[in-house]
């Protein structure tokens, strides 16, 4: 009977999704947008520390810069106590002039008064001061009494609410002494300091890496214990970093806050925006020192790099299968979980990959945006007109090892090769004939749904 169907043409071919090697291997091809799709890989990244946004550290060293202004204000208590005793020594009245006696009769022994020292019930802490003690209790209460009257935002300390609003006045009061680049906040005018110095005072306990900035150093210890704080509401994904969940949280909703300003796309990142806006500048500073191309992004340099040192450094923790590339990984990973957080407005279909939800999008629409500019012929698929351009060029880069016969395309190769092993792959779902070819499938399936 497959004789008797007709050959499956080129045009068919083409009509059939074409098969890449990434397909063979159970990871459908990244076309360009989807790689848009993907987080930006960043230089932290490449570290194995994600991208930290200021949000974040802020969260992270909140409450620390809690403790640290309760510590210096109890400093300089202690300056005010010990200025205060001076005065007091210094302006106290000479009681033995006044009844006219010298002052070395009968002198009244000084006797110390007990300081009173208010403890925190919560926590123990001390305090000289019974008003630090009450700032201090609201660290364990969360009451915040100190209101910004240009955002409403609100603090537990009046220290607090004055450096926040540094950032609705602009002021910049700490400058460094190196280049005079100015500073909201003492603490970030310090970790600027160590740029010129090279000092990095944190280090990881597990793995000995140094940071200098506490934040970054507390970011990357997650890495070792595995702790995901983050999770999403929608799906429960968990997630390590806050700006990660914020990202995720974005394919449930859809928003896409990023604007490119030269064509006006939209990104759900601001990395995705960054990287795009290099497309339109044409900036390709970064070089290959094996083989000298030139690439826009950092991650796409060191993935290019991957290749001339064989390194597959991203393995599957399901299968084992090893990867060049991060992206590759987390697409395969998704065939172990199901996963298809992608899902058609037209009809509902879910998708594992973005790339795919629009690609099946154009099926609805009509759109082919890939045109050959060799004879016009449109398509709705990057890796179809790739396979297209074959036609034009006569170049057949696939050969079958049993006869050396060779072929435009993967999709064809396999095809053939089914002639040489008799393996018959596709089965009718309605009566269970096989075939050695898809195409000879599907053009069987009409039999069924003509009846």
């Amino acid at each position: 009977e497959e004789e008797g169907i007709e050959a499956v043409t080129v045009e068919e071919e083409e009509g059939i999704e074409a098969v890449t090697v990434k397909e063979e291997e159970g990871i459908e091809a990244v076309t360009v947008e989807e790689e848009e799709g993907i987080e930006a890989v960043t230089v932290e990244e490449e570290e194995g520390i994600e991208a930290v946004t200021v949000e974040e550290e802020e969260a992270i060293l909140h409450k620390e810069e809690e403790e640290d202004v309760l510590g210096d204000e109890e400093e300089v208590e202690g300056e005010e106590d010990e200025t205060e005793d001076l005065i007091n020594t210094r302006e106290k009245p000479d009681s033995h002039s006044d009844s006219g006696k010298s002052p070395s009769e009968n002198p009244d022994p000084e006797i110390p008064k007990p300081a009173t020292r208010h403890n925190c019930s919560q926590c123990g802490k001390s305090f000289k001061w019974l008003s630090k003690l009450k700032e201090h209790a609201r660290t364990h209460t969360g009451k915040k009494l100190f209101q910004c009257s240009h955002c409403e935002k609100r603090f537990n300390q009046s220290s607090l609410l004055k450096e926040h609003e540094r950032t609705h006045t602009g002021e910049k009061p700490f400058q460094c002494s190196q280049c005079g680049k100015g500073f909201t906040w003492l603490r970030h005018l310090k970790e600027h300091e160590r740029i010129h110095t090279g000092e990095k005072p944190f280090h990881c306990s597990q793995c000995g890496k140094r940071y200098t900035r506490l934040a970054h150093l507390k970011i990357h210890e997650r890495i070792h214990s595995g702790v995901k704080a983050y999770l999403c509401s929608q799906c429960g994904k968990n997630f390590r970093w806050l700006e990660n969940l914020k990202q995720h949280e974005r394919t449930h909703t859809g928003e896409k806050p990023y604007h490119c300003a030269q064509c006006g796309k939209d990104f759900t990142t601001l990395g995705n925006v960054k990287e795009h806006e290099k497309k339109h500048t044409g900036e390709k500073s970064l070089q290959c020192s094996q083989c000298g191309k030139r690439f826009t992004h950092l991650g796409n340099l060191k993935r290019h790099e991957g290749i001339h040192a064989g390194e597959k450094l991203y393995h599957c923790s399901h299968c084992g299968k090893r990867f060049t590339q991060l992206g590759y990984l987390k697409k395969h990973e998704k065939i172990h979980s199901e996963e298809k957080p992608y899902p058609c407005s037209h009809c509902g279909k879910s998708f594992r990959w973005l790339g795919d939800l629009k690609e099946h999008e154009r099926t609805h629409t009509g759109e082919k945006p890939y045109h050959c500019s060799l004879c016009g012929k449109d398509f709705t698929k990057l890796g179809n007109l790739k396979e297209h351009k074959k036609k034009h060029t006569g170049e057949k880069p696939y050969q079958c090892s049993m006869c050396e016969k060779t072929f435009t395309q993967l999709g064809g190769l396999k095809y053939h090769e089914g002639t040489h092993t008799g393996k018959k792959t596709y089965h009718c779902s309605q009566c269970q004939k096989t075939f050695t070819r898809l195409g000879n499938l599907k053009k069987h399936e009409r039999i069924h749904t003509l009846r």
